[in-house]
């Protein structure tokens, strides 16, 4: 996600004063392999684009494949059945969930729906082309929720009752669709020897995380788009964890709990706790303690490289509760921990206009961003 690079090679100044400098690289690793480059520079290290770029999809053949997911109930069945249709139309094979297979019999009867058993779930990311999600913010973390390991491009429809990650209006659902089938942004300006057609979409950053147990055992590796809370649950103690950085104690934490959040998730539960809107495409990951018991201790961003793990001591009063997304909560023993890091396999969101745009008009819609009556101009003072 993050982009650095290189300077230019003018040569040495002339004159026997100075000597040439030594020749060097940057390396660049992700802990996993290595990049090297070059640097013929007289010394000026240079960014050469932007560390976070703009992403365009763009298809290489047409999709064949559409999942449909909507929040549960029965409100919606009108949106739903319309969605289907349209993409049937355009003929592509709609995945449904299998209890909207089993509720829908008319249209499973008529073979415009099918739907997946348990043991497929782990491959249906390489025959689902993207995602129509129906409602409102927790049908994209649904969505994060079935596809464990890497996840097709999703659009989303405000279908909810807040949707800030919801940017699409459902009356305009057909040119939408359409827009993501056929591309709607004209990519001349990537200088591409044949006309191509995409859409913007956000790469936003998950974490993975996995509960580790004083006894040796290890939980399964959960994907969380939003965050990872650590709290005391109904324990009448403050909680205490000790949080690890790569394996360094950077603080001990004595407060109701403490979050790791993804840039996705700063606008929710970590922006009530006091931390920072930070925009999804910034590479981190935020630290955001909850009601601590300390005047001094602030939230603060970290890296996207980042490896944590929150620790419940040996020596504390009670147990604790981790939950992810909300869901799956868990009481962890003293000696537990949970590790927490970057996972490789983002959600990519499927953009009305592009990241930025969509950012800002979510945090006008939904929380008024800096919303305030405009003072009057100055009166000018009466001529003498």
């Amino acid at each position: 996600m993050v982009a650095m690079d290189t300077a230019v090679l003018n040569g040495a100044p002339k004159g026997n004063k100075w000597m040439k400098k030594a020749d060097l690289y940057i390396v660049r690793t992700d802990g996993l392999s290595c990049t090297r480059e070059t640097v013929e520079a007289t010394g000026c290290l240079t960014f050469a684009y932007p560390s976070t770029q703009q992403h365009l999809l763009v298809w290489k053949t047409r999709p064949k494949c559409a999942m449909v997911l909507k929040k549960l109930g029965s409100e919606l069945g009108n949106e739903f059945r319309k969605t289907v249709t349209l993409l049937q139309n355009q003929g592509l094979k709609v995945v449904v969930e299998p209890h909207e297979h089993e509720a829908w019999g008319d249209l499973a009867e008529s073979g415009a729906i099918t739907t997946f058993s348990e043991d497929e779930l782990t491959m249906l990311h390489q025959s689902v082309d993207f995602v129509v999600c129906l409602g409102g913010d927790g049908v994209i973390l649904h969505a994060s929720y079935l596809f464990a390991s890497a996840i097709p491009p999703v659009i989303s429809f405000n279908l909810g009752s807040m949707g800030f990650l919801t940017n699409h209006s459902y009356k305009n659902f057909e040119s939408d669709i359409m827009g993501v089938i056929e591309g709607v942004q004209d990519l001349g300006h990537c200088s591409m020897d044949q006309e191509m057609y995409g859409v913007h979409i956000t790469l936003r950053m998950r974490l993975m995380c996995q509960i580790h147990r004083c006894d040796g055992q290890k939980g399964e590796e959960i994907e969380v788009l939003n965050e990872v809370v650590v709290d005391r649950g109904a324990n009448p103690y403050l909680t205490k964890i000790e949080c690890w950085e790569h394996d360094r104690l950077i603080t001990k934490v004595q407060a109701d709990g403490v979050m790791l959040a993804t840039p996705t998730g700063s606008t929710a539960y970590s922006v009530a706790a006091g931390g920072s809107m930070v925009h999804p495409n910034v590479p981190a990951i935020l630290f955001t303690p909850i009601c601590p018991h300390s005047l001094s201790f602030r939230p603060v961003i970290l890296p996207d490289y980042a490896q944590l793990d929150l620790r419940i001591p040996e020596n504390s009063r009670g147990t604790a509760w981790v939950c992810f997304d909300g869901k799956r909560r868990q009481e962890l023993q003293p000696g537990d921990y949970v590790n927490v890091r970057m996972s490789q396999n983002p959600v990519p969101t499927i953009n009305k206009t592009d990241q930025t745009n969509d950012w800002f008009t979510s945090l006008e819609r939904c929380f008024g961003w800096n919303e305030r009556v405009e003072q009057g101009a100055a009166t000018p003072p009466p001529k003498q």
